[in-house]
């Protein structure tokens, strides 16, 4: 069985890590919790070793960076021991798991969203995405389009995100909220930054809302790859290119 601990014990004997504790002689406290953690528990993360790697490349190349997570699990003292130094903020919709997952590891830093929709809706959300309000880019509190979060924490707004993974809210059932509007936010928040790419991981895409609103609004255009149930995009800003098309042409 795969644990992550592997994965953060090479990022404590990584070059980096060893310049960020000299002076010191300790290793920062998010990484010890985690590797405290995942040294103690039979729990894993939901995703396999394979999917973990994809997003842990890109955040070895951008960390310390702002890193907005849409779900609070088991992997989240991972993601951020691996985001060393960084902003990495979780999004969750049970207010009982915030509680219990901030009792326990109280330097998560993790905000209760509440959502609008329902899987049940997801096709009519899809076609209602290819409305002309929704190919605008801006700040999403402004957006008309039906499928924007407005509800968000304002941080989620006012920062600028390096990475976002899309590993929540609920998918799996019709009364469950689905990740239609995430997805969909997600997007909206990379094409707004004022310059450079975000870099944006869906997991479940073997699920049918969360391969058809990725490739949909995150585009199969700015798709980097794909490894099991993991996808990964890398979204240019559009501000920065005034006129650049919501999605760009793929080729066949």
């Amino acid at each position: 069985m795969f644990s992550p601990l592997s994965l953060l014990y090479s990022k404590q004997t990584s070059p980096e890590s060893r310049e960020q504790a000299t002076g010191s002689g300790k290793i920062p406290a998010s990484l010890a919790a985690a590797l405290v953690h995942y040294a103690t528990t039979t729990v894993t993360p939901q995703q396999t070793l394979d999917e973990i790697s994809v997003s842990m490349r890109v955040l070895e190349r951008k960390s310390p960076c702002n890193f907005l997570v849409f779900g609070l699990g088991y992997d989240s003292l991972m993601w951020t021991a691996l985001n060393q130094g960084g902003r990495t903020v979780f999004l969750e919709e049970s207010d009982s798991w915030i509680d219990q997952m901030g009792s326990r590891f109280p330097s998560l830093q993790s905000y209760h969203v509440v959502y609008d929709t329902k899987l049940s809706e997801a096709d009519e959300l899809l076609e209602n995405g290819k409305k002309e309000e929704c190919t605008v880019v801006g700040d999403p509190r402004s957006s008309e389009c039906r499928l924007v979060l407005k509800g968000l924490p304002e941080i989620v707004y006012d920062t600028e995100w390096d990475v976002v993974m899309v590993d929540a809210p609920t998918g799996y059932h019709d009364n469950a909220p689905g990740r239609m509007g995430a997805l969909y936010t997600a997007g909206l928040i990379a094409r707004n930054r004022p310059d450079g790419e975000t870099d944006v991981f869906v997991h479940d895409v073997d699920r049918v809302v969360e391969d058809n609103f990725s490739k949909a609004f995150l585009c199969e255009g700015y798709m980097v790859e794909q490894k099991g149930r993991i996808r990964h995009f890398t979204i240019p800003s559009h501000r920065a290119r005034p006129g650049r098309p919501f999605c760009p042409a793929t080729t066949v």
